[in-house]
């Protein structure tokens, strides 16, 4: 049997991280096996070929979408002609609805089946994006477990994988390294701000993270602060970190190092997506933040249904840390949250131990290769027998 031709699309670097970790995985599962599409130095780096780089095509929200229109369109229509030109045993989309959508459907429509593994957030708003999903995915791939039921109400096959995350964060590296190699106090405490990996996220949350930071700091003068930055932004989107210098340390920008920066700190303030599951594996203490364009998040509370928006809150089922949107987010309001969790332990502790919960319901280690091995099912129909994943805190239920 000749080894499968797998095409794949994502286009953010959360996307590319789990496209690098699932073709590593199918070439050690099929070590001939051809991979290739749209992702970005993850997918390239495990093998993978690049048809279109996915760098700088995300855009949170809807008015923000339009300045990537035209390139999207272009990527779009070369993604089609490679599919149709390559003819590939399967089509793998990676979250991106704003492009996966049309495109999973214009390669389903040439006989290509399609896993779309980690769906959008159809259970949270515009529901009706089960129905087009229903036509044209072969297989679904969702890495929460209150997801598959969803799908599986929807008539769309399922399968919970779990979390790629706990396998893609390392190990704990030593706080004391970390803060002797940046230069910080190691006994005093230490707040992690993650602005978010889009010049969008940046331009609207981190000058009130900025100012936050500046109203903790008045209240606890030894704080020290550790920027996490994503790779590829304009150095611009940083200057009002230039507020934070002055009195006290000044704050750490460390680029490409999440992980290491989750591991040295005592409270993290985060953007909502992603990096709330990252922090929650580490099991810091966060703030969730968010902001939109007004017009974008007025259009999406006509639609939204449920009522938290950080995915750590909506795993546990509850609200175990605070989280603040639009008007909500304050510097006031986060400062408040920041200087409890660096001041209260019991209230830290407590935070913590409901993190751990949270982690046991990703799935357990391993999500990348069962990903792969429904992948390989399906590009070879069928013949590949899948393990499950094992949740050790089972499904949870909500009411959405």
């Amino acid at each position: 049997m000749p080894a499968p031709k797998v095409m794949l699309s994502c286009g953010e670097a959360s996307g590319d991280l789990y496209a690098g970790a699932l073709t590593a995985e199918i070439r050690r599962l099929s070590p001939g096996a051809e991979v290739f599409g749209l992702g970005g130095v993850q997918l390239a780096a495990a093998g993978g070929r690049l048809t279109a780089d996915c760098a700088g095509l995300a855009a949170t929200g809807l008015t923000e979408a339009l300045s990537v229109l035209p390139r999207t369109w272009r990527t779009y229509r070369r993604l089609v002609q490679a599919a149709r030109a390559e003819r590939p045993d399967v089509f793998v989309a990676i979250d991106f609805p704003e492009v996966n959508f049309r495109l999973g459907a214009s390669i389903a429509a040439l006989g290509v089946p399609v896993v779309y593994y980690i769906g959008p957030q159809a259970w949270a708003w515009r529901r009706g994006r089960f129905r087009t999903m229903r036509r044209f995915v072969t297989r679904a791939l969702v890495i929460f477990p209150f997801e598959a039921p969803l799908y599986r109400e929807a008539d769309i096959p399922v399968a919970f994988v779990g979390h790629p995350l706990l396998d893609l964060v390392p190990a704990a590296a030593s706080r004391g390294a970390f803060r002797r190699n940046h230069h910080l106090d190691p006994k005093a405490p230490v707040v992690a701000m993650l602005p978010g990996s889009r010049p969008n996220e940046l331009r609207r949350i981190l000058p009130d993270l900025v100012a936050a930071a500046r109203l903790v700091r008045d209240r606890m003068p030894q704080v020290q602060f550790v920027v996490a930055r994503a790779p590829n932004l304009p150095e611009a989107l940083f200057e009002p970190l230039a507020a934070l210098r002055g009195p006290g340390a000044p704050p750490r920008v460390v680029e490409s190092q999440t992980d290491a920066v989750l591991a040295a700190a005592d409270v993290v303030v985060t953007a909502s997506g992603t990096a709330t599951v990252q922090t929650a594996i580490h099991e810091r203490p966060m703030v969730i933040v968010y902001r939109l364009s007004p017009l974008t998040y007025w259009l999406a509370r006509r639609f939204i249904d449920v009522k938290a928006f950080g995915m750590v809150n909506l795993v546990a089922g509850r609200t175990v840390v605070p989280e603040y949107a639009q008007a909500a987010f304050t510097p006031e309001v986060v400062a408040d949250d920041a200087v409890r969790f660096l001041s209260d332990e019991a209230h830290a502790a407590g935070t913590r131990q409901a993190l751990r919960g949270v982690r046991g319901q990703l799935g357990g280690p391993g999500a990348s290769r069962r990903a792969a091995e429904h992948v390989l099912d399906v590009a070879t129909g069928g013949r590949r027998r899948p393990a499950p994943a094992r949740p050790s805190g089972g499904y949870i239920t909500m009411t959405l």
